[in-house]
């Protein structure tokens, strides 16, 4: 059911059609997790019609349900609620959801702003954006209580047996693959595919292209009650990046293409080019390549997203391209001029699909702008091959933010206020992570040393 609607009296009316009486409003957090209130229709008619807060904490709440600036002053801020965002929620009947997002001070920290921005940035430079998510993930047949009382180690995978693309495993979990599917219906989030991945307990889910936010939106939304819908089941779904040995890394596919406003064609393809690739697609990936390795913490924001780039995964590792290349950053595909795309594979499954989204359009659209070239199209295996003149990626997500920190192309497509705040929220993280100490490093280090 879609409670969709241009304009908030749209919603409203939408909403008393429906018969609606609770809806969940939330705002999405850095993590792209959903922070949500559940009101009575009443207010939330109330919240569309421009009556709304929302506690202002959320920018300067991290990972782990820690304020990481506690010394400011916390309190409600005026929030507005998109009415484009409205679907059923699917846990409870006669029930819907909506996303909001500040309109006060902290709007300026919103990665949902920061992707409207960068889309309107297009619709300037005579540009339709189209984009779609795909990721994998890894069902483990563990809830909450058994996942701490293991310590978070030695976890257990959901469907042991799963073998990539195999008949057999679809078979086999069948059942619970159509489940999935049906939340997404549920949702409004039409799937391209659903189905089985590599490795034990893996799926893999591809949505179908949508205007950038409601793709970011989608994915967002899929991912959270995808777990939600593995926990009702005394499962757990995990979207890290890299779970651990014997777990494959985890990837969160970005697939962006460009049309042109008035003429309805695609901006990315020409018949007659080699590759069938415009000159406009080779200028907005030289962008995307450019930019990367100085923007990379924009996709890739968690310490454990640079583990999967470590050597024996299938994530790219530096700033190349080709054609139909699953080895390289961006993956260029041209099969016919309407499903002529690029994929951008640097992202994990954990990524922020607003922040991957914005960035990703943000940097090609500044390759179109400058008429940016890439490197030549690479083929064969180019994990570790570095462009001459291109910069190799970050190792660390301390190092991507100080790279962020530092690259003025990026503070002017996307602000200072944003850039400042994003990089201290990713150095607090970085800093966490690094006072930890794993029971695999004592292990190799405690009497050894």
């Amino acid at each position: 059911m879609s409670l969709s609607a241009t304009t908030p009296e749209g919603a409203v009316e939408a909403l008393k059609s429906a018969g609606i009486r609770t809806v969940h409003i939330g705002i999405l957090d850095v993590d792209s997790c959903f922070r949500e209130r559940r009101v009575p229709v009443a207010r939330a008619i109330a919240a569309l019609q421009g009556a709304y807060t929302f506690p202002n904490v959320l920018p300067r709440w991290d990972t782990g349900e820690s304020v990481y600036d506690p010394d400011l002053t916390y309190g409600d801020e005026d929030a507005m609620v998109d009415p484009t965002s409205g679907r059923a929620y699917p846990f409870e009947a006669d029930a819907a959801l909506f996303i909001a997002d500040y309109a006060g001070p902290s709007a300026a920290l919103s990665a949902r702003r920061l992707l409207a921005c960068q889309v309107e940035r297009a619709r300037r430079l005579g540009f339709t954006a189209k984009a779609a998510m795909e990721c994998e993930f890894t069902v483990l047949a563990e809830t909450a209580e058994s996942v701490r009382a293991k310590g978070f180690a030695g976890l257990a995978a959901w469907a042991p047996d799963n073998r990539c693309f195999a008949g057999d495993s679809a078979a086999t979990y069948a059942g619970f693959v159509a489940d999935l599917d049906g939340l997404a219906g549920q949702l409004g989030i039409p799937l391209h595919g659903l189905g089985t991945e590599l490795g034990p307990g893996c799926l893999e889910a591809t949505l179908l292209a949508q205007e950038p936010m409601k793709a970011a939106d989608d994915f967002a939304l899929f991912r959270g009650f995808t777990k939600s819908f593995c926990r009702r089941r005394g499962l757990t779904a995990s979207f890290m990046a890299q779970l651990g040995d014997g777990f494959q890394g985890l990837s969160g596919h970005l697939h962006l293409s460009l049309v042109d406003a008035k003429g309805g064609k695609s901006a990315f393809a020409d018949a007659i080019a080699p590759d069938g690739i415009s000159a406009t697609m080779r200028h907005f990936i030289g962008g995307l390549l450019r930019l990367l390795p100085e923007t990379i913490a924009l996709c890739t924001h968690t310490a454990n997203a640079y583990r999967r780039m470590a050597p024996g995964n299938w994530s790219p590792r530096t700033p190349t391209w080709g054609v139909r290349n699953y080895s390289v950053a961006v993956c260029a595909s041209a099969v016919t001029p309407a499903t002529t795309r690029i994929e951008f594979r640097v992202p994990a499954a954990d990524t922020n699909p607003h922040l991957a989204m914005a960035m990703a359009l943000g940097a090609g659209l500044w390759g179109i702008e400058t008429r940016a070239e890439p490197p030549p199209p690479a083929t064969g295996n180019a994990r570790d091959l570095v462009p001459e003149g291109f910069q190799p990626f970050p190792r660390t997500l301390a190092e991507a933010a100080d790279r962020l920190d530092a690259s003025r192309t990026a503070r002017t497509l996307f602000g200072d206020a944003f850039i400042d705040h994003f990089v201290a929220t990713r150095r607090h993280e970085d800093a966490v992570l690094r006072r930890h100490v794993s029971a695999f490093e004592r292990a190799r280090y405690l009497e050894a040393l």
